[in-house]
């Protein structure tokens, strides 16, 4: 099969267009002809390097896949040679008592696909049924493959930790993300307020457009007094943060007393300075948020299916053109998903 790979870490160099072998498909697992995989900024980390994590070189990304299963193994039972599927990102054991609590990303075990193990950057992958979700008939392929990672991450964030309610309000740090764009959505479809941030004004416009109440642009406002003069300086019930280093002393300052701030990512870097006064006197709370459960990643979908929450795609390339795809996702040039088509 043809597939990217990279064989060191590095820059965008480092990523080849090559024949690689062919999955090994085990007795639980269907072998998938990827037709679109997304990216993510795990992609990036990746492909650099992160400190104490080892990743299997040479090595191929991708957690975001759509595609149709090509054959199974002898002990799958539901699925089928020519389904078209989604796949659920993350592994587990399946027999913890994480796992059989529903809370998959606690799992000891849990990795994800195109991170610790090969993943869509290719034309073929093989996954264990389980991690299989049928995917909505009329849902485009690279549509398909912008939902997994980023809608199942946002959902976990502001139902399962931060337990976002009607009436509330939720300050979406870096909207045009494809994490942002769902937070949006799923903030929205719960019946809250959504102040959205981004660095330009056609972002700003597209996130208006999910559903956004408000919008601030961070290179030209101050975030936490923004996100105060909109609501009459009470602050705000919950803050997105996916951005790390560069965002989080205004995260917290934007919070109103008892507010929660949840957190994903830090794409700017992972030391985040906060001022423990606020924590106590305003009551707040920090919570951490990783991945998701397959229950969760199945909520998604079935309202993906009834067009109540929406892929986001910015710009489709070619397998080929990995290096370019996640050069654009490093310069924050998209809006929503950036995707490969096999």
């Amino acid at each position: 099969m043809k597939a990217v790979v990279f064989h060191e870490h590095g820059g965008t160099d480092k990523l080849r267009y090559e024949e690689r072998p062919d999955p090994v498909v085990k007795e639980n697992e269907a072998l998938i002809r990827i037709q679109a995989c997304a990216l993510n900024h795990l992609d990036i980390w990746g492909r650099e390097g992160l400190p104490g994590i080892q990743i299997p070189l040479p090595h191929i990304s991708g957690s975001d896949i759509c595609g149709e299963v090509a054959s199974v193994g002898k002990l799958v039972s539901k699925a089928r040679p020519g389904d078209s599927v989604i796949v659920s990102p993350g592994l587990s054991c399946g027999m913890c008592e994480h796992c059989l609590s529903g809370r998959d990303s606690m799992c000891r075990s849990y990795k994800i696909i195109g991170y610790l193990v090969d993943g869509g950057y290719a034309e073929l992958v093989s996954v264990p049924e389980a991690n299989l979700i049928p995917k909505p008939e009329w849902l485009k392929s690279e549509e398909a493959a912008a939902v997994p990672l980023v809608f199942m991450t946002a959902w976990h964030m502001l139902v399962t930790r931060a337990g976002v309610a009607p009436g509330e309000t939720v300050l979406v740090l870096g909207a045009g993300s494809g994490v942002g764009s769902a937070a949006i959505q799923i903030a929205r479809l719960w019946g809250a307020r959504v102040i959205a941030t981004a660095g330009s004004e056609d972002k700003l416009d597209h996130a208006k457009a999910l559903g956004a109440d408000e919008a601030i642009n961070h290179t030209q406002q101050d975030v936490a007094e923004e996100a105060r003069r909109l609501t009459g300086k009470r602050g705000v019930d919950i803050v997105f943060e996916h951005v790390g280093s560069a965002t989080w002393e205004k995260s917290i300052k934007a919070l109103a007393v008892g507010g929660r701030l949840v957190t994903c990512g830090a794409t700017t870097g992972y030391a985040g300075q906060t001022d423990i006064r606020f924590l106590y006197s305003k009551q707040l709370s920090i919570l951490g948020s990783y991945m998701a459960s397959k229950g969760e990643l199945l909520r998604v979908v079935e309202l993906v299916r009834q067009r109540r929450l929406k892929p986001v795609v910015d710009k489709v390339y070619p397998l080929a053109d990995a290096a370019k795809a996640q050069e654009r996702m490093e310069k924050r040039e998209h809006f929503g998903k950036i995707v490969l088509r096999s």
